[in-house]
């Protein structure tokens, strides 16, 4: 058991844009299915037992409130959460992204693990960002 992380990104394909479109076609008949496809959803992030990642999800989107339940997220919170993964790299200050603790939330320690867990999660978020246009939406939830 530990803490499992999941950042989804989903896209509606109803909408009128004819590249839209075309992809809900090339699911459909990759599938074969006969029904109208309506959504693609892709697990964007994975982490495990980064609970400084986790902190600051429960503080920054899910107002507090620590609970195994999916969160919407903005683009605009992944952009701040990159700027403070930035700023904790750089300042190698772990005070930005403080270790929560928690059962099966693994180590506190600021140790290589951690600084890892912030790189990865900077150069994903930024890939994300980069790779998927405003029409995706986020969701966040971790379970432990």
């Amino acid at each position: 058991m530990g803490l499992d992380m999941y950042l989804s990104a989903k896209k509606y394909l109803w909408s009128f844009n004819d590249g839209d479109t075309q992809v809900a076609k090339e699911i459909q008949e990759k599938i074969n299915v006969q029904r109208r496809v309506k959504e693609v959803s892709i697990e964007a992030m994975y982490w495990r037992k980064a609970n400084q990642i986790h902190s600051w999800f429960v503080d920054n989107v899910q107002d507090g409130i620590d609970e195994c339940k999916p969160h919407h997220v903005t683009r605009e919170e992944l952009e701040k959460l990159l700027k403070d993964c930035r700023a904790a790299l750089y300042h190698k200050d772990s005070r930005i992204l403080p270790p929560q603790e928690g059962f099966f939330f693994g180590s506190t320690e600021v140790n290589d693990d951690y600084w890892n867990d912030i790189r990865h999660t900077a150069a994903e978020i930024e890939t994300l960002l980069a790779e998927l246009d405003d029409t995706w939406e986020f969701e966040y939830c971790a379970s432990w």
